[in-house]
C-alpha cells in the first residue's frame, strides 16, 4: 500500500512539478515488472480487473483490465450478495522444512524477490495461509520433535525451526504480517507412545504408535511451549491441529489417534491447557481423508467428536486431505454441523497424477482443490510443499520421493523456478479473495464446462473465480448488482474476476 500511496502521490505532484515526469514514467514501468498485481483502489470507476492463466501457458496469471461493457452472452453467471456462505479465513501452502531450506539457498534478492510476489497482498498474489510442522514431517532434514529427551521440561526448539522455518516465516510475515500459520504435528515424542492402548508397552518408532493416555498432559503443554516459543519469535500460531493424518501408520513420522483418543486427548488435555494459558489458537480435529482410509470405525471422524459437549467447546472445525475418497464428504459434514468451519489442509502433485502435465493438473487441481473445496463449505485452502528442488527434495528416508512442490526450484543455480499447477490455482484464488471475504450466490445457465464460485471482500469488492474446462473459448456474461460485463474466457483456462462493488 505504501508503494500505491506514494505512486498516487508522485502523480498529484505532477500538475505542478513536469519535471517528475520522467520519473513517473520509470517508477511505472518498474512497477509493471517487479509487481504483477494491484490493489483495487487503483481500479476505476466500471473497470474490471481479470486475472488469466491457460493450460498452455500463453498465459500465467495474466493480468488485464477493462471496462464493464454489455451483456453479449447467453452463458449469464448472476452473482447475488444477499445469498451468503462462509467467511474465508485464506488460500496458501505449507513452508516445510525442505521449502525453507530450498528458499535459504536462494540468493536474498531472488527468495525476497519470489516472496514478495507470493505474499504480498497489494503488490503480489497474496497468499495469505501457511501450514507448518510442530517438530518433524516428511520433509524435514532429520527425525525429531522439540523434546526427544524423556520429561517435558527438555522442551527446545531445534536447529530446523531455529535455523530455516523462523527466518524464513520473518521474512514472509516482513511482506504480510496479516498471515495465517497452522501447525499440524507428525508425530509425538517417542517417549511418549506405546505399541496399542491395551498393553501399554512403550513403543520407541518414528513410525505408528499411538499417545500414551499417561501422557496427555505433558503432551498439550508440548503444544503450548511450542505455541509460546514461536510467539516469542514474533510469529503467532493462529490454529493447530492435534494430529497430521491420524489414520496412517506408514508415514515416515506418525502417530496412530482414532476419534476416541483424540476427543479424549482434546476435551482432557489440550483445550484445557490452551485456555488455561490464555492461547487463542484455534483447534481443528482430523486433518485427513475424506474416506477416513476406509476404516469402518472411523467413518465420519469430526462428527463423533462435535457429539461429545466436554470436547467440541474446544474444536473450531475439520480439517481434510483429498488423497482418498469424495469431496462431497465436506457438505456432508458441514451439514451435520453448519455450526463447525471447515479447512483443507494438504493436497500434493507428483509423479503418480501427472503432476508436471500442466494441461491436466491446472484444470483438474483448479475444479478439485481450489473451486471444489471452496463451495462445499471450506474456509481456507491449502496445498503440500510451497517449494521443493528438481529432484523433488530434500525429502528422508520414508518420505514422499515423488512429490512436486506448488513450485520447483533448479538444484543447479537455485533461481531457475518452474511454477506448477497448485501455485496457480491458490493463486488466482487469494489475489482476488482476501482473508474475511464472504462467498456469495453465483448462479448461471447454459454450459457445463463452466466452474465457478463469487465473493465479497470486507472491501466491498466483488470477485469471481472461473474455470473452462471445454477446449474451446466461452464467451460469458456477468451480472452483479451494480456491474455487468462480457468477456471471452479461453479454452481451458482459469480467470479470476475483481472489482468494486
Amino acid at each position: 500500500m505504501r508503494i500505491l500511496n506514494f505512486y498516487n502521490l508522485l502523480c498529484c505532484h505532477l500538475i505542478v512539478r513536469p519535471y517528475l515526469i520522467g520519473l513517473s514514467i520509470l517508477f511505472t514501468f518498474l512497477l509493471s515488472i517487479y509487481h504483477p498485481v494491484f490493489a483495487v483502489d487503483g481500479l476505476g470507476k466500471g473497470e474490471v480487473e481479470a486475472y488469466v492463466t491457460t493450460n498452455t501457458r500463453s498465459h500465467e496469471l495474466k493480468r488485464v483490465t477493462f471496462k464493464a461493457n454489455s451483456l453479449s452472452s447467453r452463458t449469464t453467471i448472476h452473482l447475488d450478495r444477499n445469498t451468503r456462505f462462509q467467511e474465508m479465513d485464506g488460500f496458501g501452502a505449507a513452508v516445510t522444512g525442505s521449502t525453507c531450506y530450498n528458499l535459504l539457498k536462494m540468493d536474498k534478492k531472488s527468495r525476497t524477490q519470489f516472496l514478495r510476489e507470493t505474499f504480498d497482498p497489494v503488490a503480489g498474489y497474496g497468499h495469505s495461509y501457511i501450514r507448518i510442522a510442530i517438530g518433524c514431517s516428511d520433509f524435514s532434514l532429520s527425525e525429531y520433535t522439540c523434546c526427544d529427551a524423556e520429561g517435558i521440561e527438555n522442551f527446545a526448539l531445534q536447529e530446523e525451526e531455529l535455523q530455516y522455518v523462523i527466518p524464513v516465516l520473518k521474512e514472509i510475515l516482513a511482506i504480510n504480517p496479516t498471515i495465517k500459520i497452522l501447525g499440524s504435528p507428525w508425530t509425538s515424542p517417542q517417549w511418549m507412545k506405546v505399541d496399542n492402548l491395551t498393553d501399554l508397552n512403550p513403543f520407541h518408532s518414528w513410525t505408528s504408535g499411538h499417545l500414551n493416555p499417561k501422557y496427555y498432559q505433558d503432551y498439550a503443554i508440548y503444544f503450548v511451549r511450542w505455541i509460546e516459543a514461536f510467539q516469542q519469535e514474533g510469529i503467532d500460531i493462529f490454529a493447530i491441529t492435534p494430529q497430521n493424518e491420524p489414520l496412517n501408520r506408514r508415514n515416515s513420522a506418525s502417530l496412530f489417534m482414532g476419534w476416541l483418543e483424540q476427543r479424549d486427548f482434546i476435551k482432557s488435555a489440550l483445550g484445557p491447557q490452551l485456555k488455561k494459558t490464555g492461547l487463542r489458537t484455534k483447534i481443528f480435529a482430523f486433518d485427513h481423508n475424506y474416506n477416513y482410509d476406509n476404516m469402518a470405525d472411523q467413518q465420519g471422524y469430526p462428527l463423533h467428536i462435535y457429539e461429545d459437549d466436554a470436547a467440541a467447546q474446544y474444536i473450531t472445525g475439520a480439517a481434510y486431505h483429498n488423497y482418498g475418497g469424495n469431496r462431497q464428504e465436506l457438505l456432508r459434514v458441514h451439514d451435520r454441523r453448519p455450526d463447525k468451519q471447515l479447512l483443507f489442509t494438504e493436497t500434493s502433485i507428483g509423479t503418480w497424477n501427472h503432476g508436471r502435465d500442466f494441461d491436466k493438473r491446472l484444470i483438474e487441481d483448479m475444479e478439485e482443490v481450489g473451486l471444489g473445496t471452496v463451495n462445499n463449505w471450506c474456509a481456507g485452502v491449502m496445498v503440500w510443499n510451497l517449494m521443493l528442488d528438481s529432484d523433488r527434495g530434500p525429502w528422508r528416508e520414508g518420505g514422499c520421493k515423488t512429490c512436486y512442490g506448488a513450485v520447483d526450484i533448479d538444484r543447479k543455480d537455485y533461481k531457475t523456478i518452474t511454477k506448477n499447477s497448485h501455485y496457480y490455482v491458490i493463486s488466482h484464488l487469494s489475489v482476488v479473495v482476501k482473508p474475511g471475504a464472504v462467498r456469495i450466490g453465483s448462479t448461471g445457465m447454459g454450459d457445463e464446462e463452466l466452474v465457478y464460485t463469487g465473493f465479497e471482500n470486507k472491501d466491498g469488492s466483488i470477485a469471481l473465480v472461473l474455470l473452462n474446462k471445454s477446449k474451446e473459448a466461452r464467451t460469458i456474461s456477468v451480472v452483479d448488482k451494480a456491474t455487468r460485463f462480457s468477456y471471452t474466457v479461453p479454452a481451458k483456462s482459469v480467470v479470476s474476476y475483481l472489482w468494486k462493488g
